[in-house]
Order: structure tokens, then sequence, then C-alpha cells
């Protein structure tokens, strides 16, 4: 670009110079005593010839005008976007946060905030994050043991990835000031996002809401909508807690959340309660802000992986023939 400005810059030099020169040549004979049939065939030679040069130069103009695109305007700065998301180490683990971390790839202005729930941080974790190609943050805090699910304990009976939300929530209040602007939004690692799903809680004031596919035991669990305010809430169980809603159908404003420095999840929520849990200090129902078409458009999706069955792998591991532990699954 600045060889193209110093080129055109030239050209205009020359086009000047060329014209200055003329012009001095025409003054210098006015009233000079001549042939004026020898001079007029002069001048008309010299006018023809300076034409040419003008012309030319003109084309070189019109040529390199061509080669010059203007400059863009520069892109409006986005508020970040904060996805916390909390792990724990098991079979499937790499492939969900792989799937998870490919989605968030192709979102701009964006700050993935990882929590293992370990009491260290893990190889797998640390190597997937370093690859990813995002800006992240790689938190670690272990879950109590008493809040702990057993083996054979269902996914409902203790809240999951309590500490590690709370955790992600204090490293934005140690490392961002109030006048900061982005929303903070929580994604299991085990759901399925729409990329549509992020420009929809970009700009979130408040509290900003959507549905949520394939949740308690529903086609989808969502907000109602009247006049553009959240009046209640389709869902069929426990439909009179405070918010009614997945972890997966909210996004909260940063600066709302720091302005809020207690603001927590709760570890001895009833169950059901997590979310209302925390929602409850920020918001009230009327100011909720009803994103994806008045909350009538599904961009999120409570997915789950299945458990891979290892009876193969078990019965190998008995005869001393397991698989490879030192290959990464």
């Amino acid at each position: 670009m600045l060889n193209m400005k110093m080129k055109l810059k030239n050209v205009f030099v020359m086009y000047f110079f060329v014209s200055i020169l003329g012009l001095m040549y025409a003054l210098m004979q006015l009233g000079q005593p001549c042939d004026c049939t020898q001079h007029m065939k002069q001048n008309s030679d010299f006018v023809r010839n300076q034409d040419r040069a003008i012309s030319k130069l003109q084309n070189e103009v019109k040529k390199l005008q061509a080669q010059v695109k203007p400059e863009e305007p520069p892109k409006p700065i986005l508020p970040i976007i904060y996805v916390i998301t909390p792990t724990f180490t098991r079979l499937v683990q790499k492939a969900e946060l792989v799937r998870l971390s490919q989605t968030l790839m192709h979102v701009p202005s964006l700050h993935w905030i990882v929590v293992e729930d370990a009491a260290t941080k893990t190889s797998l974790v640390t190597e997937l994050l370093k690859q990813s190609g995002l800006q992240y943050t790689h938190l670690n805090v272990e879950t109590p043991k008493d809040f702990k699910l057993k083996e054979g304990d269902p996914n409902w009976l203790k809240p999951r990835g309590v500490e590690q939300r709370n955790l992600a929530l204090q490293w934005l209040r140690d490392n961002r000031e109030l006048s900061d602007e982005g929303v903070v939004y929580f994604a299991d690692d085990d759901n399925t996002y729409s990329l549509q799903l992020f420009q929809e809680m970009r700009f979130t004031k408040r509290v900003s809401v959507w549905p949520v596919g394939l949740v308690g035991g529903m086609r989808f669990e969502r907000p109602l909508v009247e006049n553009g305010k959240v009046t209640g809430f389709y869902t069929a169980w426990k439909p009179n807690r405070p918010f009614p809603m997945d972890m997966a159908g909210f996004a909260i404003s940063l600066q709302l959340l720091l302005a809020n420095p207690t603001a927590h999840f709760h570890l001895e929520a009833e169950r059901g309660y997590l979310e209302s849990s925390l929602l409850e200090t920020l918001v009230s129902i009327e100011e909720l802000e009803p994103k994806a078409d008045q909350c009538r458009k599904v961009l999120i999706w409570h997915t789950r992986t299945e458990k891979p069955k290892m009876k193969q792998e078990e019965a190998l591991q008995k005869q001393g023939l397991g698989s490879d532990i030192t290959i990464e699954v």
C-alpha cells in the first residue's frame, strides 16, 4: 500500500513539472519577433508532445488508482463472551472437549474458562487447551468428597460443577474491572451449541434467556414471552421454582456479576434449584431479556454422550491384554 502511494505521488509530480515547463515556454515566446510559421510549427509539435506526455501520465494514474484498494474501516470491538466449562476425568472427556472447542473456535471475541474437578490440572486438558487456538484460562478445584457422585449414582442426585463454576466467577472478579464489557455463559462440555446462540447473547444487558432442547424429559423447555417480556416458563418438573431453567438457558452480563460480588451457586442447593440460587440474587423475572426469536427458537440442546461399554476391554485386561494405556483417548 505504501509503495502504491509513492508511485501515485511521483506521477502527480511529473504531471505538474511537465505542465509548468509548457507554461514557461509559452510565456517566453510572448512578444518575441519571429518567423511565425516556423515557431507555430515548433509550438504545435511541442503541444502535441506535451499532450502525449500528459495522456500517458493520466493513463498511468488510472492504472495505479485501479490497483489501490480502499482501506477497510476498523471492525467494531465486540464485548467478550466468557464461556465457563466445568469438566472432570472420564473416558469421553477429551471427545467432549474437542467437540466444544471446535464450536467455540468459530466465535469471535471469546474467552474460554475451563475448570477441572481435580486436585491438580491434568496433562490431557492442558495440552488440549494449548492446541485449541482459543484464548483461555485453565483452573482446577476438587469437589468436596461428601458432594461427589458415587459410582452408579444418577446424575441428578447431587449438583455437579458447583465449585468449578464458582471458582470461575471468582477469577472474573479478580481479573476484570466493573468497566469491562462482556457476558458470562455456563457451557457444559456435553451439550450441543448453535453458533447463532453466541450472537444472540453477545449484547446482554442483565440476564438474557432462551429455550433449551431435549431437557427435563421434554422436547424443550422455554421462557414464556408476552409483549417482549418474560411472564413465566414452559416446564413440567417443579414449575414453581424461582427460575425453572436449565444452566444452558441463560447468560449474565459481566458488569452485573461484578457489581454483585457475593452472587454464587450454592453447593447445598436443593435438586433443580442450583440455577435459581444464583439468578435470584441478580435479577427478577420481569428483567429477563428474551432472545432467540422471543424464545421460540431452539439453539442449544442438552445432549449427553452415551457412557461407553467397556466389557471387552475389561475382559482383555484380566488376560493381561488390555489396550496400550499410553495412547490417549
